[in-house]
């Protein structure tokens, strides 16, 4: 019930902020990636916060040996390896992200709008992660 609640408030809390900072809406986004026609820097400031916020979290959390919450052991990632499995979803990323203007968390806060948009591009979403988890298991 706790962690529940835990989940419940900080998924309102990256809402909340993603609506706040205007990260719902497709043209912002591509106002961002438009960096040879009317660049908009503001999503630059929502980056920047977010990193160093996440930043001062993971400094913390890697000088630990359980979590905070439940006081599970720490399970965080150790690879630094870059292969091709890395480059290939970064480059599928970042086109759907161009093309679209918007990525999975905006995508989902958008849904609650009840945009068709946001609609649309969360079930190509999962399609795309259901013919993945296809092709990773054979």
């Amino acid at each position: 019930m706790k962690m529940n609640f835990i989940g419940l408030f900080t998924g309102l809390l990256f809402g909340l902020g993603l609506l706040l900072a205007g990260m719902a809406t497709p043209s912002k986004v591509q106002g961002f990636l438009d960096i040879a026609g009317l660049w908009d820097p503001s999503l630059a400031f929502v980056m920047g916060g977010g990193i160093g916020m996440a930043l001062v979290f993971f400094t913390a959390a890697k000088k630990r040996t359980t979590t905070l919450v439940t006081h599970e052991a720490m399970k965080l990632p150790n690879s630094s390896v870059i292969d091709r499995r890395l480059i290939l979803g970064s480059v599928a990323f970042g086109a759907g992200w161009g093309i679209a203007g918007i990525c999975p968390g905006p995508a989902l806060v958008a849904l609650g709008t009840g945009s068709t948009g946001a609609l649309i591009f969360v079930a190509a979403m999962l399609a795309g992660m259901f013919i993945f988890e296809r092709l990773q298991s054979k």
